[in-house]
């Protein structure tokens, strides 16, 4: 950039007649050019950035102004300094035009090196901000988490016991999607996204289990095309829907109901739904902590290009749906 700016001073110079010979004049603008940006930042690196801008342009502009024109002299080129006081009457011109484009120079220099801390400071903001928001959703997912599994591995467990003697084959069959259950509960632990595949891996145990549990009051689909098993899917997002589907749908219906998990590719992003055909939506219930959860999370992995809907599902029960970006593994 500071060779730019010399070639443009350089041009300026030879159309206002202030020189006659565009090479002598581009080797002096250059060496005065940088002989300033050396002055500024000895004079930043000696008071370790403490000194004021301006006393480091009353400083660093007219000494690195002699020193510049010095060195060109050195190289050949005229003495401008010399020349001035040998002869000012036609000479001062030049001196002082020099001077004075050097001066706007660096002025230029100075705000764009102003906006470039600024932007840095900006960035850095931003960094920190990032960081500290992933720190808060690792935090609340880490939460979610201890909400939704104790809950489900106490029921289980109690399950378990209940039949272990009077139903071996129940039993086992528990203990089997426990142990699927949490082979991938505990890998995903590990990473920061998953896939579709292993979330359905993780709701199709979790659900087999509640249907031992509920017996015939309990039916469930899922339907998850196989070209988009291994979109990502950050971990937990599906599970507390279904959860709810489950404690404040089919539980408390009478009948019981059925759950439908799908996945479906929309216009280019990825639509997923959990249904129900339990007791529907209570008005007077507030929103739970996992669909706030859930909501917080894509906001801010997402933005704007993510939503959480809760509908009524018709002849009864809940739908709710995610819409997110595709992203493949």
């Amino acid at each position: 950039m500071l060779a730019g700016i010399n070639l443009l001073i350089c041009i300026l110079l030879v159309l206002i007649g202030a020189s006659s010979s565009f090479g002598q004049t581009f080797v002096v603008c250059n060496c005065i050019g940088f002989s300033i940006w050396a002055a500024f930042k000895l004079l930043r690196l000696v008071s370790r950035d403490r000194s004021p801008l301006l006393l480091n342009a009353l400083i660093g502009v007219p000494g690195g102004f002699v020193v510049g024109s010095k060195i060109a002299a050195v190289l050949g080129m005229p003495d401008l300094i010399s020349l001035a006081l040998h002869d000012p009457s036609h000479q001062g011109r030049l001196l002082l035009g020099s001077l004075a484009i050097a001066i706007l120079a660096t002025g230029f220099i100075i705000f764009y090196w102003r906006a470039e801390a600024y932007r840095a400071d900006l960035h850095s903001e931003r960094r920190r901000a990032a960081e500290a928001l992933q720190s808060e959703t690792q935090a609340r997912l880490a939460l979610l988490q201890a909400q939704i599994e104790p809950h489900f591995l106490f029921n289980t467990l109690a399950n378990v016991q209940s039949v272990i003697e009077s139903d071996p084959r129940t039993a086992k069959s528990i203990l089997d999607h426990l142990n699927q259950y949490l082979r991938v509960s505990l890998g995903r632990t590990r990473r920061a996204s998953s896939t579709l595949a292993d979330e359905m891996s993780l709701i199709s145990a979790l659900l087999a289990i509640a249907a031992i549990r509920l017996a015939e009051r309990l039916r469930y689909v899922i339907d998850v095309p196989e070209d988009l098993q291994l979109a990502q899917l950050p971990p937990l997002l599906l599970q507390p829907l279904v959860e709810n589907a489950l404690k404040h749908g089919i539980e408390p219906a009478v009948s019981g109901g059925e759950i439908r998990v799908a996945a479906r590719l929309v216009e280019g992003a990825l639509h997923l739904s959990v249904t129900d055909t339990g007791v529907g939506l209570n008005a007077s219930s507030p929103e739970g902590v996992g669909l706030a959860n859930v909501r917080g999370r894509l906001e801010s992995l997402y933005g704007e290009a993510a939503s959480l809907a809760i509908h009524v599902h018709e002849p009864r029960g809940v739908l709710a749906e995610i819409t997110m970006p595709l992203r493949m593994l």
